[in-house]
């Protein structure tokens, strides 16, 4: 394979995007996918394809984390530590995997088979801890010594090998009423399924008989707030767009799922895309895009392709394209793969990726509204937001509103992990108690642990006690109760959680992630880190707590963005909730609890 022979099919791809820029990534990809790595060489070709600086390219490739610049394995195993892996014994299976390969992270075997890449976090807590082996999800790694052997001989391509390694079907809600009724079926007809449960009345119900002002009005009546973490309310946000602007306008749809504890959006894109699909039209009809863009986490491989596949039914049905099905609206869909920087969930930051560039977060105002993707007006909406629009229009706003709270209408998907006996993904109402979700839901704690500690909202989210759980779930009740609803990834900790490792982990995440654009934030995070890199070893001080507090309340509030304060919230709610424990690494300097060890049993 050539880069002149993969001409073509870039220059399809360049077609599908309305400026050329923003066709870097998937060119990037084509380019990987084909020759293993992007060369220099390579660099030079992609910038004459977009008509861009080779700079350009290269700031792009070092940017991502997905992207190679040099050979690597024939093969990738891309191990998680993040926290609800750790909580699994990620540790102590990094190790193992160390030990038998002979090869630390980022390395490659001395047969050139495999190479072993350590990352933060693949958004499949429910099996922790997880792997992914090129595209596909492994694990859990630690419940049985056999899964982790097939993996690795899998891998290496051993002849032995046992040739096709099956993910594990973790614990995943199909009873709705909203969401995940159609959650059931992994495989299959995801179209006749769709249809048959009454998939796309919906968007008919929109096109035929009410005006985008009705629609957003009813989304409005239905009190469906923004699922993605922000928590704004989505038809009030689609009624931003500027009534009369020449421009065109676009709906973005941000599947970039990166929030340790958060896999909702995956189970939605993999088991029930059309409801996505219904909810695009729709939000697209209402404020008048004819182009939507689909930003999709670059480690969410199959997800991408089911994605794909359902665009293609709908587009074959007559629901996408020229004139859907004699209504006279035009609507098109790309969609866009990322490549490894959760910075890019942030919607101005995805903006930027999308159009080609380093995932920058943008001042605001001006707001996406006004002036979006390409200078346009724009709506960026989260997965589970769009598909809760079809049940909207079809069920009725009053319905959908009388499932949730006065100010938060509706259900939404909780991605539960940690030290539970049924780790998985549930829908419940918004207003479900933190309590009911963990002793009802996922079936409390192991037998013989306690609770010690519960993050509510995805690793971003103040930390909360045992005494603090029966909280409602509604982002205005974790707001009341000093945390945030976020993502809607739940964490549990149990009493054999090292709170210090649990810190060190999300600083390490956070010191990770951060895009570096401000100083507060770039500096801080790496800052945060190495303090609890030493403290975890065992060298801390107690003077360290002061200054972590002292570096996160200089952060909080001073960027762009407010990746910083979510890299703030857990300093400050970890240190001042459980101090005794930190002033106890002080003075023994180690800890008793076997958080790295721990397998959490049934």
């Amino acid at each position: 394979m050539t880069l002149a022979s993969l001409e073509s099919r870039a220059r399809e791809i360049v077609q599908r995007y309305d400026k050329p820029r923003a066709a870097m990534l998937p060119v990037l990809w084509l380019v990987q996918e084909n020759l293993g790595h992007v060369s220099a060489e390579a660099e030079f070709w992609v910038a004459r394809l977009l008509g861009v600086a080779v700079a350009k390219v290269h700031e792009v490739l070092s940017f991502y984390t997905m992207f190679r610049t040099a050979p690597a394995g024939r093969r990738e195993l891309r191990v998680c530590t993040s926290l609800p892996c750790l909580l699994r014994g990620a540790g102590a299976v990094l190790g193992r995997i160390e030990n038998r390969l002979n090869v630390k992270p980022g390395e490659t075997t001395a047969g050139g088979e495999l190479t072993l890449t350590e990352v933060e976090c693949l958004c499949a807590c429910e099996l922790a801890p997880m792997a992914q082996l090129d595209q596909q999800f492994v694990g859990p790694l630690n419940q049985d010594p056999d899964i982790l052997d097939a993996v690795l001989r899998e891998a290496l391509g051993e002849p032995d090998g046992p040739g096709q390694i099956r993910e594990p079907e973790p614990f995943i809600s199909s009873d709705g009423p909203v969401l995940s009724t159609r959650f059931g079926e992994t495989e299959g007809a995801w179209w006749d399924r769709y249809v048959a449960s009454g998939g796309y009345r919906a968007a008919e119900k929109a096109l035929f008989s009410l005006t985008p002002a009705q629609v957003i009005e009813e989304v409005s009546r239905a009190n469906l707030r923004g699922l993605g973490g922000a928590g704004f309310l989505a038809g009030r946000k689609w009624s931003f767009i500027p009534k009369a602007s020449p421009e065109p306008r676009y709906l973005v749809v941000n599947a970039d799922e990166g929030e340790p504890g958060t896999f909702k959006d995956r189970y939605l894109l993999e088991r029930d895309p059309h409801a996505l699909v219904e909810g695009m039209l729709i939000a697209a009809y209402a404020i008048g895009s004819h182009k939507a863009y689909v930003y999709v986490r670059g480690e969410y491989f199959r997800s991408a392709r089911r994605l794909e596949r359902a665009l293609q039914e709908a587009y074959a049905h007559g629901w996408l394209g020229r004139n859907v099905r004699g209504s006279g609206f035009d609507l098109d869909v790309v969609v866009h793969r990322g490549a490894g920087a959760y910075i890019c969930g942030e919607e101005t930051a995805l903006l930027t990726s999308l159009e080609g560039g380093k995932g920058f977060p943008r001042l605001k105002p001006p707001f996406p509204a006004i002036a979006g993707l390409f200078q346009c007006p724009t709506i960026v909406n989260n997965v589970e937001t769009l598909a809760c629009v079809p049940f909207i229009l079809r069920e009725g706003a009053d319905r959908f509103a009388s499932m949730g709270t006065p100010r938060q209408g509706g259900t939404r998907l909780f991605s539960v992990s940690g030290h539970v006996r049924r780790p998985g993904l549930y829908e419940a109402r918004a207003g479900v108690t933190l309590r009911e979700l963990i002793e009802g839901y996922a079936l409390g704690l192991p037998a013989g642990r306690t609770l010690k500690a519960v993050i509510p909202g995805g690793i971003s989210a103040k930390v909360l006690t045992p005494d603090e759980i029966d909280v409602a779930m509604d982002f205005d009740s974790l707001m009341a109760a000093g945390s945030m609803a976020g993502s809607g990834g739940v964490i549990v900790m149990d009493d054999t959680s090292c709170m210090v490792e649990a810190l060190r982990s999300a600083a390490k995440f956070f010191a990770h992630e951060s895009c570096g654009q401000c100083s507060p934030c770039r500096e801080g995070t790496g800052w945060i880190h190495r303090i609890m890199a030493r403290f975890s070893a065992g060298d801390g001080r107690l003077r360290d707590l002061d200054d972590l507090l002292a570096i996160a309340r200089d952060m909080e509030g001073k960027t762009i963005c407010v990746f910083a304060d979510a890299a703030a919230w857990p300093v400050q709610s970890y240190i001042t909730k459980f101090r005794a424990e930190f002033e106890e690494h002080v003075r023994t300097g180690s800890c008793a609890r076997t958080m790295e060890t721990a397998a959490c049993p049934p």
